[in-house]
C-alpha cells in the first residue's frame, strides 16, 4: 500500500511503499476512503521538520533535557545511536480520516467488516491506503454522513472538545481567534449551539467565510478588534473566548484577555504563544482553560491502545464520543464541514496537496489553503509482505549462510539490535517485521533486509529463515517466541521471555514440541551483560572458589512514570520482570549455583508518582550457600552511574563500576575501558550456536531460573514472606 511520510531529520516528503498494517486484538484494519489534510497542524509538523538539528532543538528544549539525561546514564554513543536511530525513523502524516472495515481484530465484535468509521490519531488516522485503529479511536459513520463530511470528525472533535471547555450557554456571546479549519467549525459548533459568535483572523478571506458559516460578525487584518468586540457586546466583553489561531506569538492571548468580560473564560486550543499577561488576567479574574485535543482520553495508553473506556455516567464525552457527537451534528445538518473544503486531490498526487502548504498565498492567483481533501481509489489489495529489489547484504554470497529475521523495530531494535547484527559476516537478512509496516519498511531499507511484512506467522513458516530475533513489546514476547519455536527456528528474545508462569511454561511446551518434530532450536533471552568483559573477568577471578559467593548489585534506575507501558502489568509486566531480571541473571552467571529462595521488600509511598516496586530489595538464596542482593532504585539521581557490583568470596572481593572498570582486592589487577555491557558478544555466541549447534549462550535451566526468581520476587512483595524457587526442569 502506499502512504505520505516524513522524514523528520531533513523534512523531506515522499509516497511510500509499505506493507499494510496487521490488524491487532482491539481494534479494526480500514480501507481508507477520505483523509483531511490538516493545513495549520500539518504545515507547523513539515516546518519543524525542516529545521536543522539546532533549529529542532529550539523548538523542542523538551527533548533536548530528555537526551540530556540519558547521556549521563547510557553515555555520549549510546545516545547519540539512540537519537539518530530516532531521526531517521520517517513520521506519518495525518490524523483525521474515514474508511470502511476490512478486518476485526479480537475483542471489537461491535464492529462488522463494510461499516463505515471516522478514524482519529496521529500514527492510526494517517494519510494511508489501509490503517489498523484501536477501537476507541473510530466511531461509525451514520448513512446520512458522506464520506467527505465524515473524514473531518477528528478535526471536528478538536473544536468540540474546545466548544466544551468554554462551557458555553445559550444566547451567550463567544469570541473565536483564528479562523482556519479549527476556527471555522468551531464557530458553526458554537452556532448550533444558541451563542452569538464574532470572529477574528488576520485573513480576510477568512473572515468573510466565517460569516458565511453563521459568524454574526467578523473582522479580519488591522480592524479595532477591541471596539469590535465592545459593539458586539454592548460594552459588557466576551463571556468567553476561543483561541484556535496557530502562531508562536503572544498576542492571542494577550487579546483574548482584553476583549473578555469580567469572570469570562479563555480557552487556548490552537497552538499559540503562552506567556499569560498576569495582570490582565488578575483584574478581570478570567477563567484560563485548555482544551486537551480530541477530548477525554487524549494521551491515556490505558484508553486510546488498551481499550479501556471511561464509565460513561462520569465522563459524558470521550475522544470516541466526541467523534460520535461532531457526526451527529453533521447529521442533522447543524454542522457543515463540506462548505471548508478548498481542494479535493486523488491519493496517487497527495504531494501536491503538501506543495498548497508552502505556497504564498499573497502571490496573483492564490489563496491560503483551509479545507483539503485525499481521496482514495477502492482497488488496492492487501499485500502484508513487501519485498525489495536485491541488496548485496539481504541476499549474501550462498544459501550456506544464516537466514535471520526481525520481529519488532523500536528503538532499541534500530538503536542497538539492527546495528549490532549489521556488523557481522555471513547472514542473510531475510525479513523486518512490524505490526505497522512503515517501520518494517524503513528497518529494512537501512538495515539491508530483503523484505518486509506485518505479516509474522508468514515469516516464521519461510523456508529461508533460520533465526528469529524478537523485539517487540514485552507482552507479545512469549507468544511470538513459542510460535517461532514451533516452526523450528531459532530464537533470540528480548528479556523477559515471559510475563507469568504459564507463560513461561508455554514456552518449555514450544521448546519440547519443536525437539519432537525433530528440530534443535537455540533459545536464548537478551540478559546481555553476562557477555560483557568484565562479567567474563570477574567469573575468571573466582573461578574455583571454595567458599559461597556474596553479589551486592545495585542500581541506580531513576524513575518511569505510572503511565508509561512498562508499568503495565499487561503490556509490560513492571520493572521487575522488565528490567530487574538483567541483574538478577547476572548474580545467577556469577555464582554458577541454582536459587532456591527469594526474598524481596520495596519502599512504601502514597504519592502518585511513585511507583512503590520500582525501588526494590531481592535478596537471592543459592543451594551452595551463595547470596545475592540486587538493590534497585528509582529515587536516584542521574549524575550517580548507574550500575555497581561487588563480589566476595575467599578472603577476596572485586568491584565493577558500571561496565568501565572492575577492580579486584586480595589479587588480581583492574579492568578498564568504555563501557562494554555485551551486546556483541552475546549476538556472536548465539549465532555460533545456531550455527553449529552446539551448547546455548545461556542454559535453558538458567534462563528458567532467571525467571522464575523475578515472578517469586512480584509474590514475595505481594505475601510479605520467603518464596520458594521452583525448580522443576
Amino acid at each position: 500500500m502506499r502512504q505520505i511520510l516524513q522524514s523528520y531529520r531533513s523534512g523531506e516528503l515522499w509516497l511510500a511503499e509499505v506493507p499494510t498494517p496487521a490488524c491487532r486484538p482491539g481494534g479494526v484494519l480500514v480501507r481508507t476512503r477520505r483523509s483531511v489534510v490538516s493545513a495549520g497542524t500539518e504545515r507547523m509538523l513539515s516546518s519543524l521538520a525542516r529545521k536543522s538539528l539546532i533549529g529542532k532543538a529550539r523548538a523542542r528544549p523538551d527533548l533536548v533535557k530528555k537526551v540530556l539525561a540519558r547521556v549521563k546514564t547510557e553515555g555520549l554513543r549510546a545516545t547519540l545511536d539512540k537519537v539518530h536511530a530516532k531521526l531517521d525513523e520517517p513520521v506519518a502524516l495525518g490524523y483525521s480520516a474515514m474508511g470502511t472495515v476490512v478486518e476485526v481484530g479480537r475483542g471489537t465484535g461491535d464492529l462488522v467488516p463494510g461499516e463505515r468509521v471516522a478514524l482519529a490519531g496521529a500514527g492510526y488516522a494517517t494519510h494511508a491506503e489501509f490503517n489498523y485503529v484501536p477501537r476507541n479511536l473510530c466511531a461509525r459513520v451514520p448513512d446520512g454522513v458522506s464520506d467527505t463530511d465524515a473524514a473531518f470528525a477528528t478535526v471536528g472533535a478538536i473544536a468540540l472538545q474546545g466548544v466544551r471547555q468554554a462551557d458555553p450557554r445559550l444566547g451567550e456571546r463567544v469570541v473565536v481567534i483564528g479562523l482556519g479549519l479549527l476556527g471555522q467549525l468551531t464557530v458553526q459548533i458554537l452556532k448550533a449551539n444558541g451563542c452569538a459568535v464574532l470572529g477574528v483572523d488576520l485573513d480576510a478571506e477568512r473572515a468573510e467565510l466565517a460569516r458565511a458559516q453563521g459568524a454574526d460578525l467578523a473582522v479580519a487584518g488591522d480592524a479595532d478588534v477591541d471596539a469590535a468586540c465592545a459593539a458586539f457586546t454592548g460594552g459588557r466583553g466576551a463571556d468567553a473566548v476561543i483561541v484556535t489561531a496557530a502562531t508562536p506569538s503572544n498576542g492571542p492571548i494577550e487579546s483574548a484577555a482584553r476583549v473578555s468580560r469580567h469572570k469570562g473564560r479563555v480557552v487556548v486550543v490552537g497552538f499559540v504563544g503562552m506567556n499569560v499577561p498576569r495582570d490582565a488576567f488578575y483584574a478581570k479574574e478570567l477563567d484560563l482553560r485548555l482544551s486537551t485535543s480530541y477530548g477525554p482520553g487524549r494521551y491515556d495508553p490505558a484508553y486510546e491502545e488498551g481499550g479501556r473506556d471511561y464509565p460513561f455516567a462520569y465522563v459524558r464525552f470521550t475522544e470516541q464520543r466526541n467523534l460520535e457527537s461532531f457526526l451527529y451534528l453533521v447529521d442533522q445538518g447543524r454542522v457543515t464541514p463540506a462548505k471548508l473544503i478548498t481542494h479535493r486531490v486523488a491519493f496517487a498526487d497527495a504531494l501536491e496537496a503538501y506543495g498548497l502548504l508552502d505556497a504564498d498565498p499573497t502571490a496573483e492567483g492564490t489563496s491560503a489553503p483551509l479545507g483539503i481533501v485525499l481521496e482514495y481509489t477502492e482497488d488496492v489489495p492487501l499485500a502484508p509482505t513487501l519485498r525489495r529489489d536485491a541488496d548485496p547484504r539481504a541476499t549474501g554470497s550462498g544459501r550456506g549462510e544464516l537466514g535471520i529475521a526481525v520481529v519488532g523495530a523500536g528503538s532499541f531494535a534500530k538503536g542497538v539490535l539492527l546495528p549490532a547484527l549489521n556488523k557481522f559476516d555471513g547472514l542473510r537478512r531475510e525479513a523486518v517485521c512490524t505490526s505497522t509496516g512503515k517501520s518494517a519498511q524503513q528497518a529494512a531499507e537501512r538495515f539491508g533486509f530483503a523484505a518486509a511484512t506485518t505479516d509474522a506467522d508468514e515469516l516464521f513458516a519461510a523456508d529461508g529463515v533460520d533465526a528469529v530475533f524478537i523485539a517487540t513489546p514485552h507482552a507479545s514476547h512469549a507468544s511470538l517466541a513459542c510460535a517461532a519455536l514451533r516452526a523450528g527456528k531459532h530464537v533470540f528474545v528480548e528479556k523477559p521471555l515471559a510475563l507469568s508462569s504459564e507463560e513461561l511454561e508455554a514456552c518449555v511446551e514450544a521448546l519440547d514440541t519443536a525437539r519432537a518434530r525433530g528440530h534443535e532450536p537455540c533459545l536464548t533471552v537478551g540478559f546481555n551483560r553476562r557477555f560483557s568483559r568484565h562479567a567474563r573477568a570477574l567469573a575468571d577471578g573466582f573461578a574455583g572458589r571454595g567458599t559461597p559467593m556474596v553479589v551486592s548489585y545495585r542500581v541506580n534506575a531513576g524513575r518511569i512514570p505510572p503511565e508509561h507501558w512498562i508499568q503495565d502489568p499487561q503490556v509490560g509486566g513492571g520493572r521487575i520482570l522488565g528490567e530487574v531480571c538483567h541483574f538478577v541473571d547476572f548474580c545467577g552467571f556469577l555464582t554458577g549455583s541454582v536459587p532456591v529462595r527469594v526474598t524481596a521488600t520495596s519502599i512504601a509511598s502514597e504519592r502518585r508518582d511513585v511507583v512503590a516496586h520500582d525501588s526494590v530489595v531481592i535478596t537471592i538464596q543459592y543451594d551452595d550457600g551463595s547470596l545475592a542482593v540486587v538493590q534497585y532504585f528509582a529515587e536516584g539521581d542521574a549524575a550517580l552511574p548507574k550500575e555497581r557490583c561487588e563480589v566476595y568470596a575467599d578472603a577476596r572481593c572485586a568491584v565493577m563500576d558500571d561496565f568501565k572498570t572492575t577492580e579486584f582486592f586480595g589479587g588480581g589487577g583492574k579492568l578498564k575501558g568504555a563501557q562494554d555491557k555485551g551486546h556483541a558478544g552475546e549476538l556472536a555466541a548465539f549465532l555460533d550456536s545456531c550455527r553449529d549447534g552446539g551448547d546455548w549462550p545461556i542454559s535453558w535451566s538458567s534462563l528458567l531460573a532467571t525467571h522464575r526468581v523475578c515472578l517469586a520476587a512480584l509474590t514475595s512483595l505481594a505475601t510479605g514472606a520467603p518464596v520458594g524457587v521452583n525448580e522443576r526442569r
